[in-house]
């Protein structure tokens, strides 16, 4: 894996998850009680054998910067080894980033620097489990070009994604953003390749089509919209599919890009046996943990006969649970420093850091009352923003 080198994208706005993006960046999103979203990306990188990695940062990154340079300073420099945060640069011309595939242009002098084989591409706001070196192996075994990571899904989600078309050999002959009519032509079946945002290129690929699409004025230079449909007609494009081979059926994939994905993504973790396992020694999800004490409950009284109960809960180190009596929070997120009032009744929520809810107060049981003073999702999920003074 010496040969490859990986670039993670995580310079979106992250517009889809506001307001938890409103002061970081959606790759720094906490989730799952200790971990940002980007951890699951660099952890199979490192569990992959992955060890030249660059995340291309841009708006308000302060915090995920942070969080790399504590957190994931665990290769070795002198080895050539490194994870590395690269802010926009306006290395090109006087723009920031315009697209995913401009992110890399403008960083292109890394490619030459290093002279790998491979590039992957990858999204720094998915959470899953994948091993890159059996993708990689794939796409030795086809001589791709570029190699697409895809997953099926459900025909009536197509809309939600880029659907590729592919033959009987997993060849890609078409990629559609987000289908609406033309759907029922590209597979007759219940199911269809939905691509997870995760490429492997052939290096010389990669900077001919970068060098061609980035004299394009009117591109939006993006790697699903602009890239893949160029090399399409003049390169071998392959799909790799991300079944468990075992089971013939999809692994686990989710798109925390916006906040009812976001929400879903977290609520798996509690599930009796959980879809994806966040307590696997032999692939070990790594995060940056401050050094606090272990969590603690006190919730039993004994004089006044008042008994607490946590069921189906995820309680990260470092806390003191401070959901007072009488109260009742279910089906929620509750991030850092957030205190729940008396008799204060919350669920289907996601309450960022460092907020306090008054005694009595109700969040989601009248989503009209709640939508004149937070953000509300379509399908009821109340989000109250760092730091917002209830």
């Amino acid at each position: 894996m010496r040969n490859a080198l990986t670039f993670i994208m995580a310079g979106g706005k992250g517009e889809r998850l506001y307001p938890l993006t409103k002061d970081r960046a959606k790759p720094a999103v906490p989730f799952g009680g200790i971990y940002r979203i980007i951890d699951f990306t660099l952890s199979n990188c490192i569990n992959s054998g992955l060890r030249k990695i660059h995340v291309l940062t841009q708006y308000k990154s302060y915090s995920l910067t942070m969080h790399i340079s504590r957190g994931w300073n665990v290769l070795n420099g002198e080895l050539d080894e490194y994870v590395d945060a690269i802010p926009a640069q306006q290395r090109v011309d006087e723009h920031w980033y315009k697209g995913t595939a401009d992110s890399v242009y403008q960083n292109i002098y890394a490619i030459k620097d290093e002279k790998p084989k491979y590039v992957l591409i990858l999204a720094g706001d998915h959470v899953y489990k994948m091993d890159y070196r059996e993708m990689i192996e794939f796409h030795k075994e086809k001589q791709a070009d570029l190699t697409i990571s895809v997953i099926d899904v459900p025909k009536e989600k197509a809309g939600e994604f880029g659907i590729c078309e592919v033959d009987k050999d997993s060849r890609v002959k078409n990629l559609i953003e987000k289908p609406k009519k033309q759907i029922e032509k590209i597979s007759d079946g219940k199911f269809v390749c939905a691509s997870m945002g995760i490429y492997i290129f052939n290096t010389e690929a990669l900077e001919k089509v970068l060098e061609k699409n980035a004299k394009d004025e009117k591109s939006s230079h993006d790697f699903a919209k602009n890239i893949i449909p160029l090399m399409l007609s003049s390169n071998k494009v392959y799909a790799y599919n991300f079944k468990d081979k075992e089971k013939n059926e999809p692994m686990y994939w989710k798109d925390a890009g916006n906040i009812d994905a976001y929400f879903e993504a977290n609520m798996d973790l509690i599930q009796v046996i959980p879809p994806m396992n966040l307590y696997d020694r032999d692939w070990p999800f790594r995060t940056y943990q401050e050094q606090y004490g272990p969590a603690k409950t006190v919730w039993a009284e004994k004089d006044n006969d008042r008994i607490g109960m946590a069921l189906n809960s995820i309680i990260s180190n470092g806390c003191i649970v401070r959901i007072n009596s009488f109260s009742e929070v279910s089906d929620s997120i509750l991030m850092e420093g957030v205190d729940i009032g008396r008799y204060a009744k919350v669920k289907r929520a996601i309450i960022d850091k460092n907020v306090i809810v008054p005694q009595k107060m109700e969040i989601g049981y009248n989503l009209e009352e709640d939508r004149k003073r937070f953000t509300v999702t379509e399908s009821g999920i109340v989000v109250i923003p760092k730091g917002m003074v209830l």
